[in-house]
């Protein structure tokens, strides 16, 4: 068992909480909780756009090598900037990101700073939550009615580049939510294709804490699996299907803020026909960067390597590997879509 290092001193009720390997305690997002559930309506959505697009960029009057240094000063020691800071050019890690996901009321006092809660209220930083939620009812809601009508069948969950999978993980409580014992009659696999360790191993302890006597997913028998795993090699996809396939299990894959937002044209498109050739496949989450005016705006402070499709172009390439959207979630700066 990981020590505790920092303790979560201000524990809410009816939130479950996991450590990280470096000893965090962290509350574990549970979109079905007051503290992390998201309503937010078409005009309010709309008006927070509006707002972002109409603010001016900070210290913005200055020279770009000047504003920089500026940004550096005022965000020294935030956890949230660093891992932002790490991500430019690249991607930001599982665990960087489900800090983001945190939002600013359950940032804890020993980790978080109070420029970190202003960052976690950002536009861009909801729409990061927004995306987990979103991702989490798509695929409770594509797999309920056949969860429902064959109750013993084995489920596999493949989330590629999933971090702490917690989409998958929320996806489970909605549907033990909606259902109760859906899950508790049938093995479920929760399959991580991620090169990272470290948010993998929150996501497990996640798990551990979820499955608890007076947890959300109580009574579900849920076993985790960590695989390293390179998009660039989708054939390796396969061990992983074609055990699936001999447990029976019923799968439905998932990249939430990954591999349709990082991946070549020619990694996207390799997955999903490796994907497409199981029988067992019955849907693929994932979340698609949009390709309009915010997104090009938050490109000018942000140089994360995502690629700003939007949806008309992934629909193309998903259609070419056999796919077709059936489902999407608009949002300022992804869209979540699900793949039948």
């Amino acid at each position: 068992m990981t020590n505790v290092f920092l303790p979560e001193t201000n524990k809410r009720s009816g939130v479950h909480y996991a450590v990280t390997s470096d000893g965090v305690e962290l509350p574990i997002v549970d979109v079905t909780h007051p503290a992390f559930s998201l309503n937010i309506t078409d005009t309010e959505q709309q008006a927070r756009t509006k707002k972002f697009l109409e603010s001016k960029t900070p210290f913005s009057v200055f020279p770009k090598f000047i504003r920089t240094r500026l940004l550096q000063f005022f965000l020294r020691g935030s956890v949230l900037a660093e891992g932002i800071q790490q991500s430019q050019g690249s991607f930001m890690t599982g665990m960087h990101t489900y800090l983001l996901k945190l939002g600013p009321e359950m940032l804890g006092k020993a980790y978080a700073k109070p420029v970190d809660r202003h960052i976690a209220a950002s536009l861009p930083v909801l729409s990061a939550r927004l995306r987990l939620q979103d991702m989490a009812y798509l695929m409770a809601e594509i797999l309920l009615p056949t969860l429902s009508s064959d109750p013993q069948r084995p489920l596999c969950f493949i989330n590629i580049a999933g971090g702490p999978a917690m989409d998958s993980l929320n996806a489970m409580i909605l549907l033990n939510q909606r259902h109760p014992g859906v899950l508790s009659d049938r093995e479920v696999f929760l399959d991580v294709l991620d090169r990272d360790e470290e948010g993998p191993k929150f996501g497990e302890a996640a798990l551990s804490a979820l499955s608890s006597a007076e947890g959300p997913l109580r009574g579900a028998r849920v076993v985790f699996r960590h695989v390293a795993y390179d998009w660039s090699r989708p054939e390796d996809l396969q061990p992983r299907l074609r055990i699936a396939h001999e447990a029976g299990a019923l799968v439905v894959a998932s990249s939430e803020g990954g591999l349709f937002e990082y991946g070549s044209d020619e990694d996207i498109e390799g997955n999903l026909r490796v994907l497409r050739a199981s029988p067992d496949v019955v849907a693929v989450a994932g979340s698609v960067t949009r390709s309009d005016e915010p997104i090009q705006r938050l490109r000018e402070t942000s140089t994360a390597a995502t690629i700003p499709r939007g949806l008309a172009v992934f629909g193309k390439l998903a259609e070419s590997a056999g796919w077709r959207i059936s489902e999407k979630v608009e949002r300022p700066f992804s869209d979540q879509v699900v793949l039948i």
